[in-house]
């Protein structure tokens, strides 16, 4: 899957500039410049921050921090990978599914249902959709092993721009709604108490936040040696 060995950038430098923000008028510069119909502009077309359109295409994650995240999904960008992320949504796939590879400054990663790295579903591999959209703060793509044509379910959401991974991941959407519940993410690779998607769904279904049940408190040695009654 994704290497933890690419390079980071200085989050000094970082810090300098608000990403996510300079996305939003990246964006709302490309759509005032565009043509009548975004359709036409292919991988080039700019996201749609507004949460009340196009809702078939927002992809809803509600984590077990208590957050909501919505993302909207591009088919514009990445066609096959969109309706592949759409589809396992719809089957629940991603339901109780682990962020499993969380870097502090660079991304979260989650979409495999054994919390391994290793795993995918039972669908083939997807052909890459390599475009020109650049992993900018909360840029959703896809993960993948060695090969290029190998992307299945799992995805990554960047926390800082990574330029290097540019033309090499297919990039297929972007967080437009609450990137702070993103950066809250547990960290570690596994985290030891990781973050999951309670429930993922398209913001069309319009379901509701589910309840968090909270793990259930580890039993000790001590507990089993109390007295029955106690």
């Amino acid at each position: 899957m994704l290497k933890a060995s690419l390079a980071f950038l200085t989050l000094a430098a970082l810090a300098a500039a608000p990403a996510h923000a300079l996305a939003k008028r990246r964006d709302a510069a490309a759509e005032a410049a565009a043509p009548a119909d975004p359709a036409t502009l292919g991988a080039y077309a700019p996201v749609n921050y507004d949460l009340t359109q196009d809702r078939e295409n927002i992809l809803v994650l509600d984590l077990s921090n208590g957050q909501r995240v919505q993302i909207r999904l591009m088919p514009q960008w990445a066609p096959e990978h969109v309706a592949r992320v759409k589809a396992l949504a719809s089957q629940g796939f991603y339901n109780n599914v682990v962020f499993h590879r969380v870097i502090d400054g660079f991304m979260a990663q989650t979409g495999d249902p054994t919390g391994t790295g290793q795993g995918g579903s039972e669908l083939p591999d997807l052909k890459a959709e390599f475009n020109p959209q650049p992993h900018l703060r909360g840029t959703v793509s896809m993960a993948r092993a060695a090969t290029d044509d190998s992307a299945n379910s799992q995805f990554f959401i960047v926390f800082y721009p990574r330029f290097s991974l540019d033309k090499k991941y297919t990039v297929f959407g972007r967080v437009i709604d609450n990137m702070a519940a993103v950066d809250a993410i547990q960290r570690g690779e596994p985290p030891e108490n990781p973050t999951r998607i309670v429930q993922a769904s398209l913001a069309s279904e319009n379901k509701s936040v589910p309840a968090v049940v909270p793990p259930a408190p580890a039993i000790t040695a001590d507990d089993l040696n109390k007295p029955i009654g106690n």
